[in-house]
């Protein structure tokens, strides 16, 4: 997915909802600088920020990556794991570890978004940051070990091990053991 894709949209959807530009940064809790990059650069913009967004336009956070109008069932095959549509924070640095594979971006009006994600293991000068939004997730562990930060705890997750919680709640998770993990995310953010 191109940034430039999903600049546009917010740039449609204010436009068609008469909410001017200006406003998202307070509707949104979002600093004019992030929506100002979110809307203008080529870098992929986070998870957290995108969920921010589509609430403060009262839209699907699946308006953003929707690639077609399927209202049926739809099938994502291992091969078309291509290109992460969400990288998490490569400007910044934080949580640059998380490379998002969106798995319904096919199916239109939906409200979950799956994933595939791949965890990197963190080097020594990143810092990851916590993720806080309305709604909820789930994940589900594929492959590795993972920890995940949820409040004021922590927990070790293996291959088979899941978790689901309300995200409104500070949360990060990272991969275990210098390796790579792979786990299957689904968020759920009401409108």
């Amino acid at each position: 997915m191109e940034q430039n894709i999903v600049g546009n949209k917010i740039v449609t959807l204010c436009a068609e909802k008469n909410i001017p530009l200006e406003e998202l940064p307070e509707r949104s809790g979002l600093t004019q600088s992030q929506v100002d990059t979110i809307i203008n650069s080529n870098h992929i913009p986070t998870l957290g920020s995108l969920i921010k967004i589509a609430r403060a336009l009262g839209v699907r956070l699946g308006t953003f990556l929707d690639d077609s109008e399927e209202l049926g069932a739809v099938i994502h095959r291992k091969s078309e794991l291509k290109q992460p549509v969400i990288s998490l924070n490569r400007v910044a640095g934080t949580n640059s570890h998380m490379d998002f594979y969106a798995l319904a971006s096919q199916k239109s009006g939906r409200y979950m978004e799956p994933f595939f994600v791949t965890l990197k293991p963190l080097s020594a000068e990143q810092s990851p940051t916590f993720s806080v939004h309305e709604g909820e997730e789930f994940i589900y562990v594929l492959q590795g070990e993972v920890k995940f930060y949820y409040g004021n705890n922590e927990h070790i997750l293996g291959v088979g091990d899941s978790i689901y919680y309300d995200s409104i709640v500070e949360h990060r998770i990272e991969a275990l053991n210098d390796e790579s993990a792979q786990i299957l995310v689904v968020a759920y953010t009401p409108m």
